[in-house]
């Protein structure tokens, strides 16, 4: 009986040591489009799965979106990405990446060309008329020319 009951605790805790490990796929955000857009999300975040819902469901925006990438990044995660961002390339974490960026409001979206540049960064919910508006904003270049305020009150973007 005590062979029996040692033979289970053992049994048990070498079922509890034994260590999970996380594979993640890595993530390339080289655009293979002219423009990309990055949202960096956080697991904790309302306005991110807002953000999400609107990307699926709203059809202004999910038309604005087209001939552009798309890319996701959680702030928590360590999965492996290929950047190509502000004149540097390489590999990090979804983690170090959102650190480099300096991001501080969830969500915080980036877009940037297929170089690398860094056209503009928003940070915190857009609603999806105004982003529809940003998106067509960096795809027609008006970056080059106006500031995206102003081009949104030109435009009736604001909501």
């Amino acid at each position: 009986m005590r062979k029996w009951i040692l033979t289970l605790m053992l049994l048990v805790l070498t079922a509890c040591s034994k260590r999970e490990t996380v594979s993640y796929q890595e993530k390339n955000l080289v655009p293979s489009s002219s423009y990309a857009m990055l949202i960096v999300e956080s697991e904790s975040c309302i306005y991110c799965k807002q953000l999400d819902k609107d990307l699926k469901t709203d059809p202004l925006l999910t038309k604005s979106l087209q001939g552009i990438d798309v890319f996701k990044v959680t702030a928590e995660s360590n999965a492996p990405v290929v950047y190509k961002l502000s004149g540097k390339e390489g590999k990090t974490t979804e983690e170090d990446l959102v650190r480099a960026l300096g991001v501080r409001a969830f969500p915080y979206i980036v877009f940037y060309n297929r170089e690398g540049d860094i056209l503009l960064q928003l940070p915190g919910y857009v609603p999806p008329k105004t982003l529809a508006c940003v998106v067509e904003y960096i795809k027609e270049g008006e970056y080059r020319k106006t500031d995206v305020n102003r081009y949104l009150r030109q435009r009736n973007c604001l909501s």
